[in-house]
């Protein structure tokens, strides 16, 4: 005799899965999201905007009486800034906060074009790289890099 298949319980049968699409603009609540919901718009783990918060001083969602933070728009718009210049362009966390005071939050995030004495790279980018190592590998490596000096950091605290 078969066994007889396991039905999933009510709670999770109604679920669907398929990925959830990143919070925009209007989908974003008066509150604002949670850290969990903030953290999935970006694509990041909970964890990296903690840790975010603690690097970049001007980084302040808004917390409530039982310390939970509230992501506005606005941070959302620096997140993903930051994000950026992490992950995609390989600036190291310090090399970031560089870059910010140097060229300005805002004018970073409305995504005005650089002055042209600007530096092409700065130590702090990495700009050592090898040329036989394509985009997705140095990606990949800046990722552990990263990875790496928070652990670190976590340890030396």
């Amino acid at each position: 005799m078969k066994p007889m298949p396991r039905s999933r319980p009510p709670s999770v049968r109604h679920r669907s899965a398929a990925p959830q699409k990143p919070a925009t603009v209007s989908a974003i609540p008066e509150r604002g999201l949670k850290i969990g919901e903030a953290a999935r718009a970006l694509g990041v783990e909970t964890y990296v905007l903690r840790f975010w918060e603690t690097q970049f001083p001007f980084l302040k969602p808004k917390h409530t009486r039982t310390k939970h933070r509230f992501y506005q728009e606005k941070d959302l718009e620096v997140l993903r800034l930051i994000k950026r210049l992490l992950h995609d362009e390989g600036f190291t966390i310090v090399g970031a906060n560089k870059h910010i005071k140097e060229f300005g939050l805002d004018a970073l995030m409305a995504g005005r074009p650089l002055p042209k004495n600007a530096p092409a790279s700065s130590p702090e980018r990495g700009s050592s790289q090898s040329p036989g190592i394509d985009g997705q590998a140095r990606r990949v490596l800046n990722e552990v890099r990263r990875d790496l000096e928070s652990i670190h950091k976590i340890l030396e605290d």
